[in-house]
């Protein structure tokens, strides 16, 4: 039955389409935050990531405020990659965790590596952009 003003009741169900999800991971509020209280402008650039790793790493001492800003920081350097190289795009794991699938097929787990570089600094987001560009 079609009745014109409820209008059309059914909607798609799912995920919303890959730039919306690729805008929804680039929040990163926490890490926004920090940065810009360090003077640090995130742009989504590789020159960003590099000034990312020059921050004095205070948040080390909070486990839960490094637990976030891995995380945000993980996300921050797949929205890099997904907006510079080029036929990246990011992809949502059955497990739901979201991976960065590169034009040749490789999936990086930038979340995991945001976790790694918030805890030690190692690797240095600047260097995991550069060796995934290079790919």
């Amino acid at each position: 039955m079609n009745i014109p003003f409820l209008g059309n009741r059914r909607q798609k169900v799912g995920f919303p389409d890959p730039e919306g999800i690729a805008d929804l991971l680039a929040e990163c509020e926490l890490l926004r935050s920090q940065a810009g209280r360090a003077g640090v402008r995130l742009d989504d650039s590789p020159a960003s990531l590099e000034a990312l790793d020059q921050l004095v790493p205070r948040w080390r001492d909070d486990e839960e405020a490094s637990a976030w800003l891995g995380n945000d920081a993980g996300l921050y350097l797949g929205t890099v990659i997904v907006r510079t190289v080029p036929g990246a795009a990011w992809e949502i794991r059955a497990d739901g965790q979201p991976v960065v699938r590169l034009a040749s097929g490789r999936e990086f787990d930038v979340v995991d590596a945001g976790h790694e570089w918030a805890a030690s600094g190692v690797p240095e987001l600047s260097q995991l952009y550069a060796e995934v560009a290079e790919a």
